[in-house]
């Protein structure tokens, strides 16, 4: 969805007001643990996309939980916003946490390439040394 300054503000003061509704009025325990990551709103603001992130075997289960709270959502979001419309909520996982996390895994592993000394430009330092030792090419 397109986003402009105007629909990025509308759009972080849903999550504000989504945020404390899941936290306080909605009483799921399904919802525990659940973070509102973003929400993108149309311009009309009849429409919006709310991202929420878990834990990933959790996914299905929060999906599920938000959809069947969808309607009582709507209702206190009509009473704590201040629009005329109050837009229809598609609920979307998150997936950027499991990315990040893949990442930091992957960084852990290190290859053994990094442990070779190596010059201001990042080649190998050949040793020498080493190699005057080898006569095997005389």
């Amino acid at each position: 969805m397109k986003q402009n300054a105007a629909t990025r503000r509308t759009g972080e003061q849903l999550r504000e007001k989504l945020g404390t509704i899941l936290l306080f009025e909605i009483s799921d325990p399904r919802l525990d643990l659940v973070t509102l990551t973003g929400c993108e709103v149309s311009v009309d603001r009849s429409f919006a996309r709310v991202y929420v992130s878990c834990e990933a075997d959790r996914y299905d289960e929060v999906l599920e939980a938000l959809d069947s709270a969808k309607g009582k959502i709507r209702k206190l979001l009509s009473r704590a916003l201040d629009w005329r419309v109050v837009p229809q909520l598609d609920f979307k996982i998150d997936r950027s946490t499991d990315q990040a996390e893949a990442i930091a895994e992957a960084l852990k592993v290190v290859p053994e390439t990094m442990s070779i000394e190596k010059d201001e430009e990042g080649y190998p330092i050949v040793d020498f040394v080493s190699l005057e030792g080898d006569t095997d090419h005389e």
